[in-house]
């Protein structure tokens, strides 16, 4: 399925991402991902589309964790991005992976859609949504 070949072109592209602003990585993801919603566009299922999208968000936030690298950095970033201290200092000691803490509740709160969207992520089911009403 091609879902799939997005995936493995989306994880080739973050893996060189860690040490890189998230502002670039964003600017060269956004390419692939438009390129990506024009291909589905004619796609009846929203569900994976919803999925995949929540995928890359996850993916970023990976990246993000990876980045903070030390606990104090952590606490001081998700505190700054919001959340209180004893939960920032929970979370950023907490002893398990990037991945893992990535999907977290404390790391969607702390860097939710609305964030990236600010960032200027594409979402593929937004622009599929904005490709229709054009069409």
């Amino acid at each position: 399925m091609s879902l799939g070949r997005l995936r493995d072109r989306l994880r080739g592209l973050l893996r060189r991402a860690r040490g890189c602003k998230m502002a670039n990585v964003i600017e060269r993801i956004n390419p692939v991902l438009r390129g990506w919603a024009g291909y589905f566009k004619l796609s009846q299922s929203k569900r994976p589309l919803e999925e995949l999208d929540g995928w890359v968000r996850h993916k970023l936030r990976c990246v993000v964790w990876r980045q903070w690298k030390q606990p104090a950095t952590r606490v001081r970033n998700l505190m700054r991005l919001g959340l209180s201290e004893a939960r920032a200092s929970k979370s950023a000691s907490n002893g398990r992976g990037p991945w893992w803490n990535s999907g977290a509740a404390h790391m969607n709160q702390a860097l939710p859609k609305k964030l990236w969207d600010r960032l200027g992520l594409v979402s593929i089911l937004d622009a599929i949504n904005r490709l229709s009403r054009i069409t």
